[in-house]
């Protein structure tokens, strides 16, 4: 099947509501997950950290309060978002296996809300390399976002008051708002986001390797095919090996891989202005004045949490060269990046500049791609019937290298 019917084909039989769902020589399975690490969010201000029996009292910054009503509605206690703290997720499995050692992690983009784009991805990830494909979702996005980010109409009036209210801003739309307004008035959820992610990635693992998976055999091992933003995540991941669990798994990076501070992710689609603004003001220009005065953050992203500190060498291209760089030359081997040419999101040069290290010595794989289609980050294959040829061979020559990557 070609690449815009299989899509249109998946989008319509996919859904979160049927425990099993079987097409086209595939089984796609939904589980409910539901994170222990929801403790770490904003919504109180005494927190502790029991891996280190540590207090943390009255350290939280408070909330914006320069946003108008409309935008304070949105701006919610996070430990209090049950959809970020229960939901499902799929497991796409080749037909024939019940039960398998071998599966890939997906990680998606920021600010997505629907897997539609995915699910042909992760089919033809099952089919080069005859492994299961894990949807899991990043915290506050696709189905751990609360509803009425979802809402179209609820969106549009509130992406008109935010430009009211911010007339400066630029790229603000019903699609980005509520993304927006969640980091503009704590930047320090984008971490406190990926740490939670970060776990729950970990929980899972201990289901699997503790023969608590029904899917899954007790000596499994988990590759990673990232995405955008998720990138950042895989790689954390790979860097830091809680457990030993990634001490033999591959890293396909696909239109990602640059350190957070040279990317551009300003866009309609992914963040507005002011959002991105405030996000790179706080985990860039001005993160050591932040570490001082909230001590909790500060441990979180010390060497006494390796998951954090691998986080944050990877935000600032300047900072933690060295660690860094040694960290990808370790595992070179087992990673793959894949960058396109047009992508002015995740520029393919900050690609090879972050993977391949400074003086480009580190042998890493990173693989440019374009087309004669029209594409950009967030759309790589757009299902447009009118270039449907050559689209299905951009897809088809894109998966094939990074599903043969993923293969052994």
């Amino acid at each position: 099947m070609d690449y815009i019917n299989l899509y249109q084909s998946l989008r319509n039989q996919i859904n979160f509501d049927d425990d099993f769902i079987t097409t086209d020589h595939l089984n796609i399975y939904n589980f409910t997950f539901e994170s222990k690490a929801t403790a770490l969010l904003s919504g109180t201000t005494n927190y502790r950290c029991e891996d280190h029996r540590l207090n943390f009292d009255h350290c939280e910054q408070e909330f914006k309060t320069d946003m108008n009503e409309d935008e304070l509605m949105l701006n919610t206690k996070d430990i209090q978002i049950i959809d970020n703290k229960r939901f499902r997720y799929h497991i796409f499995m080749p037909e024939n296996i019940r039960k398998t050692n071998r599966f890939i992690l997906l990680f998606h983009g920021f600010n997505e809300k629907s897997w539609d784009k995915y699910y042909p991805w992760a089919k033809k990830l099952v089919e080069h390399t005859g492994k299961a494909v894990v949807l899991f979702p990043i915290a506050f996005h696709m189905n751990r976002a609360p509803g009425l980010w979802r809402s179209r109409y609820e969106m549009f009036e509130l992406s008109k008051k935010r430009q009211a209210s911010f007339p400066l801003t630029e790229h603000s739309t019903f699609s980005n708002v509520a993304i927006s307004i969640h980091v503009h008035a704590r930047p320090q959820r984008f971490i406190w986001s990926g740490l939670q992610t970060y776990y729950d990635v970990i929980q899972l693992m201990d289901q699997i390797r503790g023969n608590n998976h029904p899917l899954f055999e007790k000596d499994t091992k988990a590759d990673i095919f990232a995405y955008s933003i998720g990138g950042l995540l895989g790689q954390s991941l790979m860097m830091t090996n809680t457990k030993n669990y990634f001490s033999n798994s591959k890293l396909c990076l696909f239109c990602s891989g640059a350190a957070f501070n040279r990317i551009q992710a300003a866009s309609k689609f992914i963040i507005d202005s002011e959002g991105s603004l405030a996000l790179y003001s706080f985990l860039v220009e001005h993160l050591d004045h932040h570490l001082k005065n909230n001590p909790r953050l500060a441990h979180y992203v010390s060497e006494v949490h390796p998951e954090g500190m691998n986080l944050m060498s990877l935000i600032n291209y300047h900072k933690m060269i060295e660690y860094r760089e040694d960290k990808f030359r370790e595992m070179s081997d087992r990673i793959m990046a894949v960058g396109m040419k047009k992508d002015s999101v995740y520029p393919y040069y900050e690609i090879e500049n972050t993977l391949k290290g400074i003086s480009h010595d580190i042998p890493v794989k990173v693989n440019i791609l374009d087309y004669d289609f029209s594409y950009k980050h967030e759309d790589p294959f757009p299902p447009n019937k009118k270039y449907e040829d050559i689209i299905n061979e951009g897809f088809e020559q894109a998966f094939e290298l990074m599903g043969g990557f993923l293969k052994d």
